[in-house]
């Protein structure tokens, strides 16, 4: 790319009506703390809830519901000649409700999913760390799905 194209994409990209999403105006400040995420039960709810806090602030006039369920599945995907598991998939999903607190309409779901992987070789205490691990990075990539999908909803949003 040239760099009289540098210099222009940012006066095409005005031109053609691009907001950035964090800009003024962008569909990421109508959820700027607005959104009151359901309370955690569990330590991936409590990871996935931290990411959703770092993205969109703290509810501070929570004007939306985010309701959520987390499913995981661990899966062995590595394994040695004589047959033990060294290396593990850890395939998350969840399906997500953001809904109005005014009218109780929801107003965008869905579902994302993801994985992450990690390595059983080691000691016990080696494997578990990495579990965990895998398990805080899957929610943190989870939440930034739905982030995102809620962003490019902000506009059709009340």
């Amino acid at each position: 790319m040239s760099r009289r194209a540098l210099l222009l994409a940012p006066v095409l990209l005005a031109a053609c009506g691009f907001t950035p999403a964090y800009g003024p105006g962008g569909g990421a400040t109508k959820l700027t703390g607005a959104v009151r995420v359901q309370d955690p039960t569990d330590k991936n709810g409590f990871d996935f809830v931290e990411r959703l806090e770092e993205r969109l602030g703290r509810p501070e006039a929570a004007r939306y519901d985010l309701a959520y369920t987390i499913t995981t599945e661990t899966v062995g995907v590595g394994f040695t000649a004589d047959n033990k598991i060294t290396r593990y998939n850890l395939k998350g999903a969840i399906d997500y409700a953001l809904t109005d607190q005014a009218s109780g309409a929801r107003v965008t779901g869905g579902r994302v999913q993801g994985f992450t992987a990690y390595s059983a070789t080691g000691s016990t205490v080696a494997a578990l760390s990495a579990e965990e691990d895998a398990a805080f990075r899957l929610m943190r990539i989870l939440a930034d799905q739905i982030v995102a999908r809620l962003i490019g909803a902000a506009d059709s949003l009340p």
